[in-house]
Parts: structure tokens; sequence; C-alpha cells
């Protein structure tokens, strides 16, 4: 089977793009999304002409900040009970722990960080708003995070895809979409290894 990741993210469309972006920023079931590679690839096939690249990016940020709202909010509603509920294959106690102890490492700039970091993208705000982080200190670490990272994934995308000659574009595409979505698990990789570490030593 011939898997087209760009006639993938043409069909989808804008709104297809912003939705799952949104999903991953707010919503609890959407930690499996893949923001990074979808921004980078929506990037590259702006970059051949088939999406508008500033249309792509504006909304994409839009969605991203209105996410992490919506996942505070969540965090701020019910808070410590979202530590009681049940595993279930949409939702997992070990990512809300997670985040939480990224959350204790890094202070309030976890915000911004944890837009580079897939799974804990999706609970940082959630463990924001159940440690009732202070809403505009919250909002302006948003807003910095998604703006860098909608407008820096994108873009990268965009201006690779422009250097890249337009013949080259198949050749190259799957094996850069590859690199990003192994890079932007790097993050995650290293926390784990670095948990592990510590729990050695502590036993």
């Amino acid at each position: 089977m011939h898997f087209d990741i760009v006639q993938i993210v043409k069909s989808l469309g804008y709104f297809g793009v912003w939705g799952i972006i949104f999903a991953e920023s707010g919503l609890l079931i959407g930690f499996f999304l893949p923001g990074d590679s979808l921004l980078f690839t929506a990037g590259f096939v702006s970059s051949q002409g088939l999406l508008n690249i500033w249309v792509l990016i504006f909304g994409s940020f839009v969605c991203a900040v209105f996410g992490d709202n919506i996942g505070y909010a969540t965090g701020h509603r019910f808070g410590r009970n979202l530590f009681q509920k049940e595993d279930s294959w949409l939702f997992h106690k070990k990512h809300l722990v997670k985040t939480q102890g990224f959350y204790e490492q890094h202070g309030k700039k976890t915000i911004v960080l944890a837009r580079f970091v897939p799974i804990i993208r999706t609970f940082a705000p959630i463990i924001a708003g159940v440690g009732a982080m202070h809403y505009r200190t919250f909002m302006s670490y948003n807003l910095v995070g998604g703006f860098l990272w909608t407008f820096g994934i994108t873009l990268l995308g965009f201006f690779l895809g422009k250097s890249l000659p337009a013949e080259q574009v198949d050749k190259y595409l799957l094996p850069i979409i590859g690199i990003v979505i192994v890079i932007s698990l790097i993050p995650s990789i290293l926390h784990i290894l670095k948990e592990n570490r510590e729990s050695k030593i502590k036993k």
C-alpha cells in the first residue's frame, strides 16, 4: 500500500489540520495525535502551493491556544478527581503523573517547553489547571508556547519544501517526516530514561 502523507494532509485541509491540533492540545484523548509531524507536513504541503501558509499557521495557532485553554479548564474544574479516574484505552493516569513531574521540574515554563514534547503537550495545561496556576500567567505562557510551536515547526516544513527541487519532493518527504517524528520523541525518551535511572538509584 502506498502511504501518501501529502495527499492525506491535502485531503484533511485546513479544518482537518486545525481539528487535530486542537484535539491534541485540549482533549485527554488527543495525546496520541501527531502534532509535530502534522504541522511540519502541512508546512511542507503549503510550500507546494496546496495550502496557504499564513492561513494554515494562524488557524493552527488559534486552535493550539484554544485547546490549551480547554485543557486548563478541565484541570481546574475536575482537579484531583482526574488522578482517581480508572485507566482505559484512551486514558492512562501515568501520563498525568509524568506531566506533573515535568511541571515540578520546570515550573511555569513547562507550558512553553511542553509544546515540543509529545504526550506532555496534551497534559501540561491540565496539570496547570489542577495546580491552580493563575489564569493570566497561564495564558501568557500559552500564547508564547503556541506561537513558537505552530509558527516554528510549520515554517520549518515550508522553507525546507521550498529548498527542494519539485521533482525531489516525493523522494525526500517521508524520510524527513520520519526524522521529525524521531526528534520529537527524543525529549520523552530522555525523560523516561532519567526516571528509570532515578528509580534504580532510590532502590
